[in-house]
């Protein structure tokens, strides 16, 4: 639960300082007035991690030296401090010096929003960050591997693009790569093995059909990450880059048994992305201990009411849910959030709905 946020110099906002309760908030208001940017600071707040931008350092207000967010995310004090001199951290006034640290005990998050189509229609890029995101939220091993695996992979690719490429050098990274990457494919693979049931039962009940939906993890290496490796020497100093590992993985998506992303129709895809993300929910929940909260940018509005009303049927009851939108017309048609508290967000300010 996170019960208080406060914002200062983040996005749109000059100050922010809201109070919600344990079903959370609506947050109403026109496009491009900063509703978005009050779920991202609570992703950011929670998991160091915005889903609009891979540098934190861009998310201060313009004209700003930087931003800062405070919030009580599970009962913590946590802050967080963006300036000219770096990213400072914060939990229950004690500094944390690394941003491991800062996540070790930190909550869960799921994020819901209409990009979550590109999970089937876009590029396998987009579901590995899926996976990594829960990975990153349930395992530190698999968050400590995956930035072990991200540097020597840089560090790999700039040695193979010298035209004389140093031998020794690149092996002692791809032992690096082997290692860690190894923990990234077991992890992966053991995701999917729970995802998979989990989003096939998330898309019977949002759809209200029998739409069997199954995931595949295929790892681009094959089992074996040190025999592929050896295999794609050659490859790799001819196309000057690391074509094999963790980086090229793969989930695949099928309904009724046919890829998702060119046989499912509109409808089915928008059904299986929000089934992905329920499925990450469940998941979070079962392997995390705690329930997430969920973030749901803008989602409801674009839902016929069949597909919005199961889908507030499968969202856990205890869960808190922070909700934006354009308009409150479809709540006439929605159960089960009269508990929570409705603010309007209008240029970087927000009062009562």
């Amino acid at each position: 639960m996170l019960h208080s946020l406060r914002l200062v110099d983040f996005r749109c906002f000059r100050t922010l300082d809201i109070e919600v309760p344990d079903a959370g908030c609506i947050l109403t208001g026109d496009n491009a007035q900063g509703k978005t940017s009050v779920l991202e600071a609570i992703c950011v707040l929670v998991r160091l991690q915005s889903p609009r931008s891979r540098k934190i350092q861009v998310l201060g207000r313009v004209g700003g030296a930087g931003f800062g967010i405070a919030g009580d995310p599970w009962q913590q004090e946590r802050k967080i401090r963006q300036t000219p001199a770096g990213l400072s951290l914060e939990v229950n006034g004690e500094s944390r010096a690394t941003r491991g640290a800062y996540l070790d005990d930190g909550g869960l998050i799921v994020w819901m929003g209409n990009e979550d189509m590109e999970l089937i229609r876009g590029p396998g890029e987009i579901r590995r960050r899926y996976l990594d995101f829960i990975g990153s939220q349930i395992a530190p091993a698999y968050r400590r591997s995956w930035s072990r695996y991200r540097r020597a992979l840089q560090a790999k690719n700039l040695l193979l693009k010298e035209g004389a490429p140093r031998e020794a050098e690149i092996r002692s990274y791809e032992e690096i790569l082997i290692e860690h990457g190894t923990v990234l494919m077991q992890t992966r693979a053991e995701m999917v093995d729970g995802l998979s049931p989990l989003a096939d039962a998330a898309q019977h009940a949002i759809s209200g059909k029998d739409e069997p939906l199954t995931l595949h993890y295929l790892p681009a290496s094959g089992p074996d990450l040190r025999e592929s490796m050896h295999q794609a020497r050659e490859r790799e100093r001819r196309s000057r880059q690391a074509v094999v590992g963790p980086h090229r993985d793969e989930l695949q998506l099928r309904l009724h048994g046919q890829p998702a992303a060119d046989f499912a129709s509109e409808g089915q895809q928008r059904t299986v992305a929000l089934a992905l993300k329920l499925a990450q929910g469940t998941l979070l929940h079962q392997r995390g201990g705690r329930a997430p909260v969920y973030l749901i940018d803008d989602v409801f509005g674009e839902l016929d009411p069949g597909r919005r009303n199961a889908l507030m049927r499968h969202l856990p009851p205890g869960s808190q849910k922070w909700i934006t939108t354009t308009h409150l017309d479809w709540l006439r048609e929605t159960g089960g959030l009269a508990a929570m508290k409705r603010l309007r967000i209008h240029g970087g300010s927000c009062q009562p709905a």
